[in-house]
């Protein structure tokens, strides 16, 4: 009788899991385990935001499992040496998993792969993290892309409309090892309450609940509202997608859906998915291209001379800039755990462009605060907005942060909902609060001129060119 582990990894969902259906598909019983591993909760890029979203989601995960008899099994330490000894213990043969793009996840993945070989157990490996993967989107010569535009229109040329699997049925597993569920409890205890941080519910039933939710109001308005951090015009759905919560095949499968039901509606649900587009893009380019992860996808931009502002930085990290739309943005990254793209834009543009503060600091600060942090997409935008990635934003379009809170938050809701010093000052002049001093005595000055800077900005990226033969 062929039995079979599915290793949880970035896909915590029972519906429309690649790997998990093809083990139940091909196996008399399945083991489902998850391993807590200590490098990617305790480690230097650990985020405690993360963490604990992470553990809400496999609480609920474990929850569902038991329900249907098959209880979830889970070990903390290193996969290479627990999936062997839990193979030979349950009587399994092969392991099935969903691969992942990060340089840590394939080394780990190689281990793994290695040590179950030696225990003569099988493996079985599955694209479930994109909606199309790394290897199905190329140029004619075979090459990855490294514009989005022509990726994109790839994508959309070689899409079938996707066809997500439904929830497979489990059986109990006969002699199932102990679960040890009391492992969340104890991973628990370190990251509960680190940061006051207000997150969303994990579990699939919240992600599906939550994509019911924006298809039916506010995706048809998406194409308009996206970039207006004051309204709830986002699907919010990114802490789910980074755990595989939900399926990104199901969410493209759902707006294409509401697409045809909802005609008047249609460029909003297809401007969602380019977004989803843009995430499988930066999937596939940390995979082409690992180094992006420590080093300027454009190696001409090597040669960028950096600050070494340390309380520049730190009056970034705190929201106390003295530009309002970038300290509402690190407030409500402090706060919630995330922060809205459009904002994301704007506060890497402050620090690269205005601070000139290396990308790789911000980079890594996002990464330890975002329930959503994801290497790929986390990597890919902070390259975008420093100008040193892979079809970046010109370094010479260098965001006015006035001005882009004046466009983006033009009556100032999103501003005095995070920055509350500010609540005095009506209307979009909430962005100009030092026109109004006596409104916000409170409220920090600018920590520096704008123009001045954008000035600097500009030198500082043509030296580079020039040394770079550009």
């Amino acid at each position: 009788m062929p039995r079979a582990i599915h290793w949880f990894r970035n896909d915590l969902r029972l519906r429309d899991n690649t790997a998990l259906d093809a083990a139940v598909r091909a196996s008399d019983a399945v083991l489902p385990v998850f391993v807590l591993d200590d490098r990617l909760l305790r480690g230097p890029h650990a985020g405690a935001p993360r963490s604990r979203f992470l553990l809400d989601c496999l609480d609920r995960l474990a929850d569902e499992l038991d329900e249907s008899g098959c209880p979830l099994i889970l070990r903390r330490g290193d996969p290479a040496k627990i999936l062997p000894r839990l193979a030979r213990e349950a009587g399994a043969d092969r392991v099935y998993f969903n691969e992942d793009v990060s340089p840590y996840a394939r080394a780990r993945d190689a281990r793994v792969d290695a040590a179950l070989g030696r225990a003569d157990v099988a493996v079985t490996r599955c694209q479930d993290r994109m909606i199309q993967g790394v290897e199905a989107i190329r140029t004619g010569a075979g090459d990855a892309y490294s514009v989005y535009s022509p990726y994109r229109k790839k994508w959309r040329q070689e899409l079938d409309e996707p066809a997500p699997g439904r929830k497979p049925r489990l059986q109990p597993f006969p002699g199932a090892p102990d679960p040890q569920r009391s492992l969340l409890e104890r991973c628990r205890d370190p990251v509960t309450g680190a940061e006051p941080v207000e997150l969303p519910t994990g579990g699939e039933a919240a992600a599906r609940r939550r994509l019911d939710a924006f298809l039916d109001s506010a995706a048809g308005r998406y194409a308009d509202d996206r970039d207006r951090p004051d309204r709830d015009g986002t699907s919010r759905l990114s802490p789910y997608l980074r755990f595989g919560v939900i399926s990104p095949r199901t969410c493209v499968a759902r707006a294409f859906e509401a697409s045809r039901e909802q005609r008047r509606d249609a460029s909003g649900f297809q401007n969602w998915i380019d977004q989803l587009i843009w995430r499988d893009f930066y999937q596939a380019i940390l995979a082409e291209h690992p180094h992006v992860l420590r080093h300027n996808h454009r190696r001409e931009y090597d040669a960028l001379v950096w600050e070494d502002d340390p309380e520049g930085f730190a009056a970034w990290c705190e929201g106390r800039t003295g530009f309002p739309i970038v300290d509402a943005g690190m407030r409500q990254l402090a706060e919630t755990g995330w922060m809205h793209n459009r904002v994301r834009m704007i506060v890497a543009s402050f620090l690269t462009k205005d601070l000139l503060i290396d990308w790789r600091r911000g980079e890594r600060f996002f990464f330890q605060k975002l329930v959503d942090g994801d290497p790929a997409n986390n990597n890919g935008g902070w390259q975008w907005s420093a100008s040193t990635g892979t079809d970046a934003q010109p370094y010479f379009r260098i965001f006015n942060p006035v001005k882009q809170g004046q466009r983006f938050d033009p009556d100032g809701d999103y501003v005095r909902r995070f920055v509350p010093e500010l609540s005095g000052i009506e209307g979009a002049a909430v962005h100009e609060p030092w026109k109004s001093p006596m409104l916000a005595p409170d409220y920090p000055p600018p920590i520096l001129d704008h123009a001045e800077r954008r000035e600097l900005a500009l030198e500082r990226f043509q030296d580079a060119r020039a040394k770079g033969g550009l």
